[in-house]
């Protein structure tokens, strides 16, 4: 079953007569029958169920209470041995790419921004080729391509971490017109989210 929004399709699948009672006609908002869950996949269209069979299925709104503002995510530990590569293979420290996770998407696989970033590193639609990336929502793909992009940034930024998060965030030409950190109170603070999780990581 799917609906059609301004916002795009929300795509309801398995879910019980008395949840669909509530979820339709209180607009999911009050009580319900059991709890509800949700995933976005790769089209955008919005899956929701009380019987998840996925573990890309997170928890969107518990039974009795509104939606939750962060969803359940999956341990961080399962994704060690890939980051734990990627840093390998790109010559980059593992826990910078921990913490630029941690930033991007909390460890999320299925995070989407609004803007339209994919997965846990928050990789754009327009570089997945240039990535090797075909499924942003494989955690394999979205760590080894998110990986080859910083490494890419800190090549044209010459080492400068501060300047790379920027142009990771923000874009690089917008860094190489201000040739600093551009006073974009984003990128300011997310440069220093990244760079506070990395000291916090390493510890």
């Amino acid at each position: 079953m799917a609906l059609h929004s301004r916002r795009g399709i929300v795509r309801v699948a398995a879910l019980s007569a008395a949840a669909l009672a509530v979820f339709f006609f209180d607009g999911g908002q009050k009580q319900v029958a059991a709890d509800i869950y949700r995933y976005i996949d790769s089209r955008g269209v919005i899956h929701f169920t009380n019987v998840p069979t996925d573990p890309a299925f997170q928890l969107y709104m518990k039974e009795g209470r509104r939606p939750e503002k962060h969803a359940v995510r999956v341990p961080t530990s399962l994704y060690e041995p890939m980051i734990s590569e990627a840093a390998r293979r790109h010559g980059v420290s593992a826990d910078l790419l921990k913490a630029l996770i941690k930033v991007e998407s909390d460890f999320n696989p299925r995070a989407v921004s609004r803007a339209g970033a994919l997965g846990l590193m928050q990789i754009m639609p327009e570089n997945f080729s240039s990535l090797q990336i075909r499924d942003p929502f494989d955690p394999w793909e979205n760590i080894m391509g998110g990986t080859r992009y910083l490494t890419q940034m800190l090549r044209r930024f010459s080492g400068k971490l501060p300047l790379a998060l920027a142009a990771y965030n923000a874009g690089p030409s917008i860094v190489e017109r201000y040739n600093r950190i551009p006073p974009i109170r984003e990128t300011e603070e997310y440069v220093e989210k990244v760079i506070r999780y990395y000291h916090a990581f390493r510890k």
